[in-house]
């Protein structure tokens, strides 16, 4: 198999080592004994040599599974031994930006910081702020239809990407389409988004890009109590604006996010942007839709600022360090009227013996994401995965009773996979004669959007 794939892409970009994503599950399981797999990884240089191994697999019946920043954290990145891994990490360029138009042209192994770093420096930006931004690439984003921090002004990965550069497992090339928008047929290439490499490989994207705000006014409000700070939200996002950020966190995150608040407050963080006589313009509504809530001032904004990528891979890997640890985050949406019922079921059913917080973001006119964290330890390994177990159960439970969806950008890996077809009802069918019309050998990512071991 090495010998093969070495032909392909050259020796020098093929080597065999463990492979994996940022899954707790799987880094508990590490804990607890369990040896990862060496798998073979090849590293293509272009799109003839990804589309040769395409082929190659398909005709050898051999699982492929494409691999961004492996920055994931629901397991869809798990191969196992005689499978092989494709690291996209090679087609890294920013092929154009263009300033007039407002798009940028890259291929799937840029960067997520990168490209946004290099936008900064023409006065625009991507919006997409994920806070696993430094350890994403494009085609990550999309595979997994992300969402980032900025959302509630600039939308998720689906509202930037123009179109899609995509190989087939059978080896044949899908280029992007032309145009802003276009009404001949489907737009086919939103399959991939969200698809976790089940389809075949994304090779490149057009995105739109904006112009960096000229102005950007941030704040802090404090609420007596949660119901109010999420009726506040609402009526911010129903108002007609798009604030760069909202976040509300209940009374215990705010807390841990040291935020000064006394018995039930929880804190909303807000901001403004655009021209600035717009973003103060939307700064006084929001003073306006905000009133009784305590003014904090511009500092909760700042030390938002001054943390937000700080839930990074290191955080992870060493909060799991210790024996017996666990920590996950869940990450469900619903509409208004869901919400407060779903972060008091949620928040109980992680609540198993450790930490349970929780905060509200990319917000919408019709519901918001509820983002919950939850950790703790137990004497036993054994009993640590058990309590990470009742608490993932409880959480998947509560959102299909209420009507919440399962998960809005994190995706689905095999945290998800028993849930998957409990949310799409219906819809499991089209997806399974879509995978399997696209890729009838069955040779993509078997971890993929519920699974096919």
């Amino acid at each position: 198999m090495r010998t093969e794939v070495e032909k392909i892409v050259g020796a020098a970009a093929v080597d065999e080592r463990p492979v994996r994503d940022l899954w707790p599950a799987a880094t508990m399981a590490e804990r607890a004994g369990e040896t990862p797999e060496r798998v073979l990884v090849a590293r293509p240089s272009g799109r003839e040599q990804l589309a040769a191994i395409l082929r190659w697999a398909t005709a050898n019946a051999v699982m492929v599974t494409p691999m961004g920043g492996a920055s994931g954290v629901c397991g869809a990145l798990a191969p196992k031994r005689g499978e092989l891994v494709l690291d996209m990490g090679g087609l890294d360029r920013i092929l154009e930006i263009d300033e007039v138009n407002l798009t940028c042209r890259v291929e799937s192994g840029v960067n997520g910081m990168t490209l946004e770093k290099t936008l900064n420096e023409k006065g625009l930006t991507l919006g997409h702020y994920p806070s696993s931004l430094p350890g994403t690439t494009i085609g990550g984003l999309v595979s997994t239809r992300s969402s980032g921090q900025e959302s509630s002004r600039y939308g998720s990965i689906e509202d930037m990407v123009l179109s899609l550069a995509v190989v087939l497992p059978d080896g044949t090339f899908a280029a992007p389409r032309p145009g802003p928008r276009s009404a001949v047929g489907p737009a086919l290439h939103e399959l991939w988004l969200g698809a976790e490499g089940a389809l075949g490989v994304v090779l490149g994207a057009v995105l739109r890009v904006h112009r960096l705000p000229a102005s950007v006014i941030g704040r802090g409000y404090s609420f007596s109590r949660l119901a109010e700070g999420l009726e506040a939200m609402r009526h911010v996002m129903q108002s007609g604006m798009r604030p760069l950020v909202i976040r509300l966190y209940d009374h215990e995150d705010s807390v841990f996010n040291r935020y000064e608040v006394s018995e039930r407050e929880c804190v909303l963080v807000i901001a403004t942007a655009g021209e600035e006589e717009v973003a103060q313009a939307e700064a006084k509504v929001v003073e306006r839709l905000t009133a009784g809530a305590k003014d904090l001032g511009e500092d909760p904004w700042r030390r938002w600022q001054e943390h937000r990528f700080g839930l990074s891979a290191e955080w992870l890997k060493g909060v799991l360090e210790p024996p017996g640890s666990y920590v996950d985050t869940i990450e469900l949406a619903a509409p208004w009227t869901v919400l407060p019922l779903l972060h008091e079921s949620v928040k109980t059913a992680i609540a198993v013996g450790g930490v349970a917080l929780c905060h509200f973001s990319h917000a919408y006119e019709q519901g918001c994401c509820a983002y919950f964290s939850f950790a703790g330890a137990a004497d036993r390994e054994e009993d640590a995965r058990a309590a990470y177990s009742r608490a993932w159960e409880g959480a998947m439970s509560a959102a299909l009773e209420m009507g919440a969806t399962i998960s809005h950008h994190h995706g689905t890996g095999r945290a998800r996979a028993r849930w998957v077809a409990d949310e799409m009802g219906g819809w499991m069918h089209v997806w399974r004669s879509v995978r399997e019309s696209i890729d009838p050998a069955g040779i993509m990512n078997p971890n993929a959007m519920g699974g096919r071991r």
